[in-house]
């Protein structure tokens, strides 16, 4: 038995990619900070989808976090052929005026929690005949983004750690793909103290349901990078062939700190 691991599963795109594969009958392993979440959803898709779902209640930006992970799985045998890093938050509001220990957790937690635990499922996952990581970026990645430039930078690492990562593993059974939502549905906003923004992001926004089924699909199809919506691919194609500046200008504009 094999399962799928999901990090940030317990809402939004993680709770939606967990019931899309749980569709498709592959039994899961979920991680995310809320216990109460966490057993609803394995109550929920084991009754719903008949699968086995086991779960672990782990704050993902702690410090040793991906090890723990990994203790827990070894210790109950479990073997992975899906590891899904989902896990991830932004901070809103200009770099000096924020405290600089919520920049480094959300650093923790975008960056460096989702590289140990690539590092440390490799191995596990090259002994299937057939495996997957997906990477969660996000289209804020593709250019700076004032008030948002932590986060647009730890999502730009997560891109480029995801490309470099696919070619080291091009060989091997292990298939490689990274995701880049834009404006979705989900707690984002209120956990980045965006709230002034909501309205204006709820029109563009897309449902966590569509954006799992859309990044489900595309690393079941080995894509090297998905981004979901035609507006947000196109949006990001842009900024390969205009001035940095211009796309950057634009950011600036649609995140100021002041609505």
């Amino acid at each position: 038995m094999a399962f799928a691991l999901i990090t940030g599963a317990s809402g939004g795109i993680g709770l939606s990619m967990a019931h899309e594969l749980a569709k498709r009958k592959i039994d899961l392993l979920l991680v995310a900070r809320s216990e109460e979440k966490l057993l609803t959803l394995q109550k929920d898709l084991s009754n719903k989808f008949g699968v086995r779902v086991e779960y672990l209640c782990k704050d993902l930006s702690a410090e040793q976090s991906a090890a723990a992970i990994k203790e827990w799985i070894d210790k109950n045998n479990f073997s992975v052929h899906i590891l899904i890093n989902n896990a991830g938050y932004g901070v809103w509001g200009a770099v000096e005026n924020t405290a600089v220990e919520k920049l480094t957790n959300m650093m923790q937690l975008n960056m460096l929690t989702l590289v140990e635990l690539c590092h440390a499922f490799i191995p596990e996952l090259k002994k299937h005949t057939q495996s997957y990581i997906l990477n969660v970026a996000s289209t804020a990645a593709y250019q700076a983004v004032p008030t948002l430039s932590t986060y647009a930078a730890t999502k730009a690492f997560v891109i480029l750690f995801t490309r470099g990562l696919r070619r080291e593993l091009k060989k091997s059974s292990v298939s490689v793909t990274c995701v880049s939502p834009g404006a979705t549905s989900t707690s984002f906003i209120d956990r980045a103290g965006m709230s002034a923004m909501k309205d204006r992001a709820e029109k563009f926004s897309m449902t966590p349901e569509a954006v799992a089924k859309i990044a489900i699909d595309g690393m079941f199809h080995k894509k090297a990078e998905v981004i979901t919506g035609f507006a947000n691919w196109l949006s990001a194609q842009l900024t390969y062939w205009v001035p940095k500046s211009i796309p950057e200008k634009i950011a600036e504009s649609l995140y100021r700190t002041k609505p």
